[in-house]
């Protein structure tokens, strides 16, 4: 009798990202916390998800809400204790949840202990923790690099006399990791959490690690736009994608081998032939190098078309595929393509071949919300200011019920909840047949329960106009998926074999209706039918 493949948990399941300040909040402070986090565990598992990644909850300032980390081996005192931490680990293991934390190797706060020791003497001995340098021969930053966030990505050190390279805030100092001490600290601190019940990490600004040791300047770029983002008046190509960064990775990829069963995610904004460079030669990079190109493609079927083959045909034999349509970074799906698509863009990231990560309130159809001049926190929008890179919209509150605040707070939120929480929460969707919340459940299930949308093999099928339709086979079992990415309804013919039956329809109203060689799609529909073999 043939064996059944094996796949790991991270290739059948479905990752489910939370951004703790804004999931739950039990204490009233208007912040979520871990305790609120555990207390919502039993709606994932509803949900149907697998795996709960969690945005930084170490100790912080908070001038990058968490991305600063002042102690990479504790919990910031906002979200709860290390025993808040435990208890959430064993009650999400408890429920089959795994728990992925956010790992920041690329900087610390200013305020870290390593950093406050190296800013203190030229000749301290964790001084080259750090990136120093002299001034240019000016006296200016030594070099034209920018930070993400706007300006020079070099600071000033009055006390010391040189410049610190950061490549987002200042008070984000990047580390040295061509320095083996920075190296094995930081392989610590991944052994810290793993020893703790950790089952990975989502690598934050992975391809930033290491800088050019030569410090060359960056090459302009010809076609920016005043209109753009100040970063991109260079190529980054001396501070991100270096190739030593593989090296890195292997060392944590090595750390990662000696636990059962861990993942190792790479945050990497990257063209495709450049990000499948990171699941390394012979499985010694990352698992998962994150693919954020459904968020950053047109939405229109023929460029996702495109996208899906090139990706598919770019990726290495021993590569696992992973989608992504949102995160605490990106616009809201709702806010990208509308409502009505947005149930369309659910069925295709639940039944592309990969890994699928949805992003907490999605699933209820949460927006964008419009922050007030007044109550804008994220330190992007201040520095750069008017050109609508803020991230403060999608990270407003999880909208729960009608009660005040949505029932995420008994205190005053961190920030505005959105004006129609008194209809999109969970709620009310649960009980709503036909809610976005209904048809992301009834989708997760279907996923669940057929080896062929979990981890069979993906084949594109000929479609025109704003039609998107591909095939999924496991064995004898297969699925055609067949998505209108337009408004106005579209006939298409069902190849051979020509008959088999609606499993779904993202209108959630069509389930065992009979499939022959023709069908009609309405506008904004999106359906997966099992063909008979």
């Amino acid at each position: 009798m043939e064996q059944p493949e094996v796949y790991h948990w991270w290739q059948r399941g479905i990752i489910y990202q939370i951004y703790p300040r804004s999931f739950m909040d039990s204490n009233g402070d208007g912040v979520g916390d871990l305790p609120g986090i555990t207390a919502k565990l039993d709606y994932l598992r509803w949900l149907g998800v697998d795996a709960l990644w969690l945005s930084p909850i170490f100790p912080s300032p908070m001038a990058d809400f968490g991305y600063d980390i002042s102690d990479y081996t504790d919990i910031d005192p906002m979200f709860g204790s290390m025993a808040n931490f435990e208890a959430l680990v064993e009650a999400a293991h408890a429920r089959q949840l795994k728990v992925i934390l956010d790992f920041v190797p690329n900087h610390t706060s200013d305020q870290h202990p390593w950093f406050l020791a190296s800013r203190s003497s030229r000749h301290h001995p964790q001084r080259d923790w750090y990136l120093w340098q002299d001034p240019a021969a000016n006296g200016g930053p030594p070099n034209n690099w920018r930070s993400v966030f706007g300006g020079s990505a070099w600071e000033w050190d009055e006390a010391s006399g040189q410049y610190y390279y950061h490549a987002y805030l200042k008070e984000q100092p990047d580390l040295n990791w061509r320095n083996p001490e920075v190296q094995e600290a930081m392989l610590e601190v991944l052994r810290f959490w793993l020893d703790r019940g950790v089952d990975g990490f989502r690598i934050d600004a992975l391809r930033q690690i290491i800088k050019d040791d030569q410090l060359r300047h960056n090459p302009p770029n010809p076609d920016y736009q005043p209109y753009q983002d100040p970063y991109h008046q260079e190529f980054p190509t001396y501070t991100t994608d270096r190739p030593e960064v593989m090296d890195m990775i292997a060392r944590m990829r090595h750390l990662s081998e000696q636990y059962e069963e861990r993942l190792l995610i790479g945050e990497l904004y990257l063209p495709i032939e450049r990000l499948v460079t990171y699941y390394g030669i012979e499985g010694k990079g990352v698992h998962l190098p994150f693919n954020f190109h459904l968020i950053l493609t047109p939405w229109e079927a023929r460029k996702i078309a495109a996208l899906i083959d090139s990706y598919e045909t770019a990726l290495p034999p021993d590569g696992w595929p992973n989608w992504v349509l949102g995160n605490h970074d990106q616009p809201r799906l709702v806010s990208r393509v509308g409502e009505r698509q947005a149930r369309v863009a659910a069925m295709l990231l639940l039944t592309l071949r990969g890994t699928p990560t949805l992003y907490n309130g999605d699933e209820i159809g949460m927006h964008n919300v419009e922050i007030p001049p007044d109550k804008i926190h994220d330190p992007f929008e201040k520095n750069v200011p008017g050109k609508g890179l803020g991230r403060d919209p999608e990270r407003t509150p999880m909208q729960w019920n009608q009660s005040q605040h949505a029932g995420f707070t008994n205190g005053h939120p961190w920030l505005p909840l959105a004006n129609d929480y008194l209809t999109v929460n969970v709620a009310i969707e649960q009980d709503d047949p036909v809610s976005m919340l209904s048809l992301y459940r009834r989708l997760i299930d279907l996923r669940r329960t057929a080896m062929a949308l979990m981890v069979g093999s993906y084949q594109a099928v000929e479609a025109e106009g704003n039609l998107l339709v591909y095939r999924r086979s496991y064995q004898d079992q297969q699925f055609l998926i067949a998505l209108n990415l337009g408004s106005e309804p579209q006939p298409f013919l069902v190849e051979t074999p020509g008959r088999g039956k609606v499993m779904l329809s993202t209108h959630l109203d069509r389930d065992g209706e009979v499939v022959e060689e023709s069908f009609e799609l309405r506008g904004d529909e999106g359906v997966i039918i099992r063909l008979q073999v």
